[in-house]
């Protein structure tokens, strides 16, 4: 598992002409946020054999409606929202929500 896989957002962000066709590992963090890309497991050969197939043969609008897709998913789940988020969440917690870790215990905490 790679995480995020950023450079699959990459590849999204920098098709202007929207004509790509992304074709993503199913244990990539990314996939579950670019769904209209094309989602394989990459153990699985003729799986990902016939998404390079469909890839090759999807009409030009599937592609820039896919790409349209993705890309508004790209520009909207940014690194500033995720920031945001992660501070909001990280401003729920109360330190008497959870029993205090040994090396809190240590401290005094």
């Amino acid at each position: 598992h790679d995480g995020m896989n950023l450079v699959a957002k990459e590849f999204v962000a920098s098709r202007h002409d929207q004509q790509g066709v992304l074709i993503l590992s199913v244990f990539t963090g990314a996939a579950r946020e670019l769904r209209d890309a094309l989602l394989v497991n990459p153990y699985d050969i003729e799986q990902t054999a016939e998404a390079i197939r469909s890839a090759l043969e999807m009409r030009a609008e599937d592609r820039q409606t896919r790409m349209e897709h993705m890309r508004k998913i790209v520009r909207e789940q940014n690194v500033y929202r995720w920031a945001a988020n992660l501070i909001g969440r990280l401003s729920e917690v109360r330190l008497d929500q959870a029993e205090p870790s040994v090396f809190a215990k240590s401290l005094g905490v």
